[in-house]
């Protein structure tokens, strides 16, 4: 079944991304065949064009979506044709059709729209183990969220409003203050006008944060330890800015004892079951109207490389879609 896809034949910047014909085989064992709808666009697509994180050429981009199944394959369980599914963790994402493991798949709830359910499930997930698993968030907590307007940051702000920390968020515009404030921040530090890390020790009166979590990385590290009380934890996710350099350990114990974890949304979802628990939660809120899921910009499929670019330019706010 011939049908296109973005393609990665050398290791680059967003130039590199091609709209080319693939050619589908019928879906095998455990797998269908799914008419994408949406594919979301994350910062670990940039990573692999790049080449930070590894891969062979050529390759098919993306890894998240959503859509509706035209082909079932044998062994397929309880997906059928014409059921709306959402996924993490299928490569090749960035296309108009992919065979998906039914494992990686999730039936989208009644209510929740294709493009909805396309634009939270890495993200969201991603923001469900950051809160919930990597470091358990409990009420009365201060959390400092890095890149508050960005996708995980949005949903993050409303987990945690949830739970009842008090959020602090940072980003870089008027705009993306409001939308920070707007999902639950109490506080906003606009990081182009001050040292964020200073601002922190302002709001909390010197007691600083419980929990850092940072997606940019190496323009935010120190300032993220220096923001974090005596046994705090700094859950560094993203490296948006660059790869944080080799730092002495015992520094660590100089600012008190703190705790550094540099996890991956694959690590958290390493079970069908713990995929449905944090795939469910999600969907399940949004379905419910507790998580809203802003969908900052859309983009032909063919167009992956501006959506790239844009990102990269930190010209986005919430999601990027790819719609076929």
């Amino acid at each position: 079944m011939p049908t296109n896809a973005i393609y990665v034949r050398e290791i680059g910047g967003p130039e590199c991304l091609s709209w080319e014909p693939q050619e589908l085989r019928r879906p095998g064992d455990g797998q269908v065949r799914i008419a994408v709808t949406a594919a979301g666009v994350n910062f670990i697509d940039v990573y692999f064009r790049s080449g930070q994180y590894p891969r062979p050429v050529p390759f098919t981009l993306g890894l998240e979506g959503a859509g509706v199944i035209e082909a079932v394959g044998p062994n397929a369980g309880d997906f059928a044709v014409g059921d709306g599914v959402a996924w993490s963790g299928v490569p090749g994402s960035y296309a108009q059709d992919v065979n998906a493991p039914v494992g990686s798949l999730v039936k989208i709830p009644d209510g929740v729209d294709l493009e909805v359910a396309a634009a939270c499930m890495l993200q969201g997930m991603t923001a469900h183990y950051l809160c919930r698993s990597t470091y358990e968030v409990q009420a009365g907590d201060t959390a400092l969220v890095h890149a508050a307007a960005g996708g995980v940051g949005l949903l993050l702000i409303q987990m945690l409003r949830s739970i009842g920390a008090d959020v602090i968020g940072t980003c870089s515009t008027a705009e993306k203050e409001v939308l920070a404030k707007g999902a639950g921040a109490g506080h906003v530090i606009r990081y182009d006008e001050c040292d964020f890390a200073e601002r922190v020790n302002q709001i909390t009166n010197g007691q600083k944060c419980d929990v850092v979590f940072d997606s940019v990385g190496q323009s935010t590290f120190e300032g993220s330890l220096a923001s974090l009380r005596p046994r705090g934890t700094l859950a560094l996710f993203g490296q948006s800015s660059g790869a944080v350099e080799p730092f002495d350990l015992q520094r660590l114990n100089q600012h008190g004892s703190l705790y550094v974890t540099r996890p991956s949304l694959a690590h958290y979802m390493a079970t069908r079951e713990e995929f449905e628990m944090r795939a469910g939660a999600v969907l399940g809120s949004v379905a419910g109207g507790e998580l809203d899921v802003r969908i900052g910009d859309r983009f032909a499929m063919a167009d992956a490389a501006e959506a790239h670019r844009a990102l990269e330019g930190r010209k986005t706010t919430g999601k990027v879609l790819l719609i076929s």
